[in-house]
C-alpha cells in the first residue's frame, strides 16, 4: 500500500516523460487500495503525502471512475496517524458534486460518508450549507456508517444553526439526532448549547415531524431547569405540536423509555408531567 502510494507521486511528478501516465496512476491506486476492507478505517500503514498526490485529485475526480475516486478517499482517510486531513479539506467542493457526476456504489458511498466526517462541518462552509445538505441527504448516513458519534452530532448541530441547513436537511436527519441523543447524548452535548432559534424556526415554519424530534432531542440533552428552554415555553410547544396529532405524544413518549433503558436512569417526571398534561390539553382543545 505505501509503496504503490509513493508510486502515485512519482508518476504524477514525472508525467511529462510518461506515455499512459494517467493509466499508470489508476492502476497503482487500485493495487494499493481496491483490495483493502472499506469497512475498516485505521490501518497501520504510515503514509507520506506529498504536493504531487494533491494535484492528482484532479485527476482522479475528472475521470469520474467510481472506484478510482474510492481509492483515492480510502487513502486520504486510511491511516490513523496521518488522515490527510488538509488534503481533504480540498475535495469539500467535488465532494458535494459527486453524486450527480457518479452512481455510489457501497464503497464510495462508505469512503465518502468517512471523509464527510473527517472534515467537518467548518470544511463545507465554502460550498454553501444547501449544497453539503444535498450530499448529505443523497447519503442517507445511518449509526452503523460512522466511525466518531461525537463528530456526527458537532456536524449535524452546526448545519441546523443555519435557516438552510433547518430547512433543507430531510427529516431522516433529524431522527439520527434522535437516535444519537437516545444512544450518546455527550455527542449532541460536547460543546454545544441549547439554540431557541431551531425551535422557533420550526414551530413558525410548521415542520412538525422536525419539531417533535427537536423536542426529543431538547427532553434528552437540554431539559428544562438545566441550560436549555423554560418550562413554560417547552410546555407550549408540546401542546402546540400534539394538536397536530397524537402521534408525536407516543413518540416523545417511547423515545424517552429508550433513553431511560440507554442511560440508566428513570424518565424525569417532569417530562411525564409536562407532557401528559400538555397532551390532554390539546386532545381538548381539539375541534
Amino acid at each position: 500500500m505505501k509503496i504503490t502510494y509513493d508510486w502515485c507521486s512519482k508518476i504524477y511528478e514525472n508525467r511529462q516523460r510518461l506515455r499512459d501516465w494517467e493509466g499508470l496512476l489508476l492502476d497503482s491506486l487500485e493495487i494499493g487500495f481496491r483490495h483493502l476492507d472499506f469497512q475498516r478505517r485505521y490501518v497501520r500503514t504510515v503514509l507520506t503525502h506529498t504536493e504531487h498526490h494533491l494535484e492528482m485529485a484532479d485527476v482522479v475526480f475528472e475521470g469520474r471512475k467510481t472506484e478510482a475516486i474510492a481509492d483515492l478517499l480510502h487513502a486520504w482517510t486510511t491511516s490513523s496517524i496521518t488522515p490527510a486531513h488538509t488534503l481533504l479539506d480540498t475535495c469539500a467542493e467535488r465532494l458535494v458534486c459527486l453524486h450527480n457526476l457518479v452512481p455510489f456504489s457501497s464503497r464510495l458511498r462508505r469512503l465518502v460518508i468517512r471523509s464527510v466526517e473527517l472534515i467537518g462541518y467548518k470544511g463545507f462552509e465554502g460550498v454553501g450549507v444547501e449544497r453539503f445538505t444535498g450530499l448529505l441527504n443523497h447519503l442517507c448516513v445511518t449509526i452503523k456508517d460512522m466511525d466518531t458519534w461525537p463528530r456526527w452530532g458537532r456536524l449535524l448541530l452546526g448545519i441546523l444553526q443555519t435557516s438552510d441547513g433547518a430547512q433543507n436537511l430531510s427529516h431522516w436527519y433529524w431522527e439520527l439526532l434522535v437516535e444519537l441523543a437516545i444512544l450518546f447524548p455527550p455527542s449532541l452535548k460536547g460543546g454545544s448549547t441549547y439554540s431557541p432559534w431551531i425551535t422557533a424556526f420550526l414551530a413558525e415554519a410548521q415542520e412538525w415531524e422536525k419539531l417533535e424530534c427537536w423536542m426529543g432531542i431538547v427532553w434528552m440533552v437540554w431539559p428544562p431547569g438545566a441550560d436549555g428552554i423554560a418550562e413554560e415555553d417547552l410546555d407550549r410547544l408540546m401542546r402546540l405540536l400534539f394538536r397536530q396529532g397524537p402521534c408525536a405524544f407516543w413518540k416523545l413518549e417511547q423515545w424517552m423509555e429508550r433513553w431511560s433503558r440507554e442511560a440508566g436512569e428513570d424518565t424525569p417526571e417532569l417530562f411525564q408531567r409536562t407532557c401528559r398534561q400538555a397532551y390532554e390539553t390539546a386532545q381538548r382543545d381539539a375541534p
